[in-house]
Parts: C-alpha cells; structure tokens; sequence
C-alpha cells in the first residue's frame, strides 16, 4: 500500500481535521462528534442530513453547505455512521421544522436511520427518508428496491436543497426529493480495485486488460467482466442500459454527470460525455447542463459513472439555483 497517511486508524479523523482547519468559515463539527458535520450558518428551514461511509469524496460530506445539505454524519471507510451520530446531528440542524434524511441504499445507513428517526421522534422532531437508488446495473426494473444508490444522489440533494434553501414546507421538499429519485438512473464500470488504508491492500484484483460494467462505489460485482474496450463502445453500451430503464420521450431535457471514481484523469472523462451528447442528439434529446468530474469517489478507483436526471420545469428551476460548499460551487446556469 502506498498511501500518504499515518496510522491507518486515524484517516478517517485526520482526513476531518484537515478538511473543518481548511475550511472552518463554511464547516463545523456538532454535538460531541467530530465526525458530525454541519453548515456553519444554518438557517430557519426544512434540514436536510445525509450521511454514510468516507472513501467517497466529495459524497457525502462535500455536499453540507448553502443551497444543498445542514449536515452529515461520516463513517468509517466504506461503513455506516452510527444511529447515535445521526441522532445528535439531527437534534443539531432541526430548526422546528423537521429533517429529512437522504442517503444510499445500503443495509447499515438504513438501519442506522432509521433507528435515529426513532430517537428524534421521541423529541417531536419530525424526520423522513428519501433513500436513493439510482444504480440500474444493481437491480432489475421491477426490483428498484434492491438497487444501490451512487452518484446520482447528487442530483436529489441538489433540487432538494435548493426546495429547502426558497423556504418550502417540509412536504414540498419531500416531494422535490422523491420526483428527483424518480428521475434519476446511473451506470458505471471499474478498471482496477482500491485500497482500504486500515486493509492494507486492493479489495479485490482485475486483469490489466479487464473492466468490470456495473461495478458499485464499495467494489461490490457488476454485471460482467470484460476486455477493455474502446472509450465509445464502452459509453454505448452503459447509455443503451441507462436509456432503457429511464425510459425518456423525443424532445425531453436531462441533466447529464459523468462521474469520476477517484483516478480517471478529467480528460478521459470528456471524452466520454463527447460520445454521450452524440447519443443523446441521436435520441433526440436535449441537454439542460453537464457536470463532469469526481461527485462520488471510491478512494482511488480507476472508472467512472454515467447519470442522467430527466427533467421537467420545476425540477430544471431548482437545478439551476446557486449552491455553494467547499467541494463544489454553482452561481447559476444558463437556460
């Protein structure tokens, strides 16, 4: 392992301490948890939480800030945050107006949340869950319930934030939340494992001349391995999959991100969207806005991700409102 750490059992800590000294006007910890991460200016709204395992950079934590999360709770590498964590951080956000909680699918946040639903129903605080599931290679149509969530989160917390941050009740953001949840599918394809620092080594091993499609942000299988193959066939046949199941009309807009792991160079990632917008204007479909870089790492996976949001009036206004955090920034879309 050649990683520029200390003692692997403090990287999780170090990797905090680094991160709330760097940036300590737009980020606090909470509550007696320094792995509580919360918005240094809150504000009199619907909160909304995520949380879920570190590894993942910018998701989950990068995304607690203006127009987008109150906070988070960080796990472990690739673990779950603990019900007493996301407990406190609740107790911590909650305004009197209730908090929702939006995190992936995966059996650990789930009990975890719900379990801190729980407590902070005990203290009147009003909570709910929008749990995503936007990785179609992990699940069937038909068995959406069983399916992973990955990067395609990011869209939920972005028009969800954006539905809390104009003041809406809490139904209005849940349903902001479940409507982007609706629309959102995703796809991606590894080409070589990653290293858990408190493992010591590669989580599982792959062929130089291997890719695996529909690999998930924690390893698990996809749907098959293959040789590598040209970047355009590649993107062909996730954008076959992903079009399949979203399942968009002739003359629809989508929000299009291609997602980096954690060690795909940035232009290997246009070049990917290049093939994308080929497809999506052979589809006859139009874009509304692209986001191209890493939103949802997995350490230093090598591999990317494909998400498309369908999109209609109300969801495009709340994309195109400003946001700001330490890992991503957004003044305005043109329309």
């Amino acid at each position: 392992m050649k990683k520029f750490i200390n003692d692997p059992a403090d990287f999780v800590d170090e990797m905090l301490s680094g991160i709330l000294s760097a940036h300590p006007a737009d980020l606090s910890s909470c509550a007696g948890y320094d792995r509580n991460i919360v918005r240094t200016a809150g504000g009199d709204k619907v909160a909304l939480v995520t949380g879920g395992g570190s590894g993942h950079l910018p998701l989950f934590m990068g995304y607690v800030g203006e127009g987008l999360l109150d906070g988070c709770a960080v796990g472990g590498v690739f673990q779950s945050p603990s019900a007493d964590q996301i407990y406190e951080i609740t107790r911590h956000v909650d305004s009197g107006k209730g908090v929702i909680y939006l995190y992936g699918n995966y059996s650990g946040d789930i009990m975890n949340f719900e379990m801190a639903g729980e407590m902070a129903q005990m203290d009147d605080i009003r909570t709910a869950h929008v749990i995503g599931n936007d990785d179609v290679a992990s699940a069937p149509e038909g068995e959406e319930h069983k399916r992973r969530g990955v990067a395609g989160i990011f869209f939920i917390y972005k028009t969800a934030g954006a539905a809390a941050e104009e003041g809406r009740s809490f139904d209005e953001v849940m349903r902001i939340a479940e409507k982007a949840k609706a629309n959102v599918r995703t796809m991606g394809v590894a080409l070589s494992p990653c290293i858990i620092p408190e493992v010591g080594k590669a989580m599982f091993s792959i062929g130089d001349d291997e890719m695996e499609i529909g690999m998930g942000i924690h390893g698990e299988p996809g749907i098959k391995r293959e040789k590598m193959k040209s970047a355009d066939t590649v993107v062909d046949q996730m954008m076959q999959t992903v079009l399949s199941d979203l399942s968009p009309s002739s003359g629809d807009e989508v929000a299009v991100l291609v997602n980096g792991l954690g060690a795909t160079a940035k232009e290997e990632l246009y070049i990917i969207y290049r093939r994308i917008s080929q497809i999506l204007k052979e589809k006859k479909l139009s874009v509304f806005h692209v986001y191209v870089g890493e939103f949802a790492t997995s350490m230093e996976m090598a591999g990317f991700s494909i998400s498309l949001m369908k999109l209609d009036e109300e969801l495009k206004e709340l994309l195109s409102k400003p946001a700001y955090t330490p890992f991503f920034e957004q003044t305005h879309i043109n329309k």
